[in-house]
């Protein structure tokens, strides 16, 4: 049996409700055999585009002689040839001036977008707004001469698994069809598809093209944006996921002001809970959130949060893990009191916690000029979220490259975003005043200490 991939395609579905074990009736009325799902259909497909999007790749050229790689590493015989390819998807139009949601997976690097409504008119877009991190993308149609239909969103907390649900999209770019499913399962984490791992699981049939199509309830509402499945073929075997509208709704919003994302920060290092931890923490069940650090400045060290506690819920939501967390924080409206309900010393008890921005714009920052080995150097001073961010320890210190110049000295060193340097010249850096001092200067000789990607690399170079 081959090993199940996970595709980031989207989502559509064309399989057949399970039989119920229950007695069989012939319909009774007129009314009960028109029993359709196409009132939905004609109030929702109007706003599902398809999109394609145009990305120019490099293709290596050779003459195909062995001879000439082997001797002289194929570079004077080699070429690289701008090639365009065009990858295919599915739209969701959510503002009547045309304002699109779709992944970011399918405009990724794209040179050139369109979009195509179910009555084939065709609009290029502009890219307003890419994360990665959710794997959602905002387009808007550039100089939009119509009003838009739109589709509502849900709140996708109030689904339940069950619920019937349609899925809209252009699988395989056959054009736009109409599946129907049920929700599998919610709050699906440990997927490793995006950085907020919490998928609402339903059976609708996952083909290429329907990433970014809309996941719909009864009422014609988006409660989900399709994004991807578990798969052996490539084809749909009945477990796809889709983004939850609530956080698919804070991207749209983001768009809508402008397109920055800003995320609110809790400042708590977490893990997961497995058997043995909770019963050493007197924990029935192996769910939640366990605290392991606290930033002292941050909204948990403000609201008094501590390593040891274990989250369980917030504002009544369930947490499940680390990720449902960090979904539950993601999805608070900024600057808004948040109730943490947590587990500490054999006690529950409720925090309240006001989700904040972390700081992001009072960090201390420096670039270097001038005759140095580190000109074209941009560094920052490494905060408690900048290190959370990194993977780090909220008590890691130093100062992180955020920027080198093309071509500068600090290129030709070697130097490279998301470095950490950790020592000059036998002389630990702990702030970006040192840092600036030091890397100003011009020495004979330069003994560099950084981290990079967990690994501490030490380097002798040339002043």
């Amino acid at each position: 049996m081959s090993r199940v991939a996970v595709f980031l395609i989207a989502l559509l579905v064309s399989v057949a409700p399970a039989q119920a074990q229950i007695a069989r009736e012939v319909p009774q009325s007129q009314a009960e055999v028109r029993l359709s799902y196409a009132p939905v259909v004609e109030t929702v497909a109007p706003a599902v585009v398809n999109v394609f999007a145009t990305k120019v790749t490099e293709q290596r050229l050779s003459f195909g002689d062995p001879f000439f790689e082997r001797f002289f590493g194929g570079a004077p015989f080699f070429r690289q040839r701008p090639q365009a390819s065009q990858s295919l998807g599915s739209g969701v139009i959510v503002a009547e001036d045309g304002l699109i949601l779709t992944n970011n997976h399918v405009v990724e690097g794209a040179t050139d977008i369109r979009v195509v409504t179910v009555e084939g008119r065709e609009y290029p877009v502009d890219l307003v707004l890419a994360d990665a991190a959710t794997d959602l993308a905002v387009l808007k149609v550039r100089n939009a001469d119509r009003t838009f239909p739109i589709v509502e969103f849900a709140n996708s907390d109030a689904l339940a698994v069950g619920d019937l649900v349609l899925a809209i999209g252009n699988p395989f770019g056959v054009g736009q069809s109409v599946s129907s499913g049920i929700v599998s399962a919610l709050a699906r984490t440990g997927m490793g598809i995006t950085d907020y791992q919490f998928f609402i699981q339903t059976d609708a049939a996952i083909n290429p093209g329907n990433s970014g199509g809309a996941l719909v309830d009864m009422t014609g509402r988006l409660v989900g944006i399709n994004t991807a499945i578990f798969t052996r073929s490539g084809g749909s075997q009945g477990i796809g996921f889709a983004i939850p509208s609530n956080m698919a709704a804070v991207i749209r919003d983001a768009a809508a002001r402008g397109g920055e994302i800003v995320r609110p920060w809790l400042g708590a290092q977490l893990q997961a809970l497995d058997s043995a931890l909770a019963d050493s923490l007197g924990i029935d069940v192996p769910r939640g959130a366990l605290v392991t650090e606290v930033a002292p400045e941050s909204p948990a060290g403000q609201a008094g949060l501590m390593s040891g506690d274990v989250v369980t819920a917030i504002d009544g939501f369930p947490v499940q893990d680390p990720e449902s967390l960090d979904y539950r924080v993601a999805t608070h409206p900024v600057g808004m009191e948040a109730e943490f309900t947590i587990f500490r010393d054999g006690q529950e008890m409720r925090v309240p916690i006001t989700l904040n921005a972390p700081s992001e714009g009072e960090e201390r920052q420096v670039t270097i000029s001038g005759n140095t080995r580190f000109a074209g150097t941009k560094a920052v001073e490494l905060t408690p979220y900048r290190a959370q961010s990194m993977g780090l320890s909220f008590s890691a210190e130093g100062v992180v490259i955020v920027d080198v110049e093309p071509g500068s000295p600090a290129h030709r060193l070697g130097l490279r975003p998301d470095d950490i340097v950790l020592a000059l010249n036998g002389i630990e850096i702990r702030d970006i005043e040192i840092f600036e001092s030091l890397a100003s200067q011009r020495p004979q000789s330069w003994h560099i200490i950084l981290q990079r990607d967990g690994q501490v690399i030490r380097s002798f170079v040339s002043g």
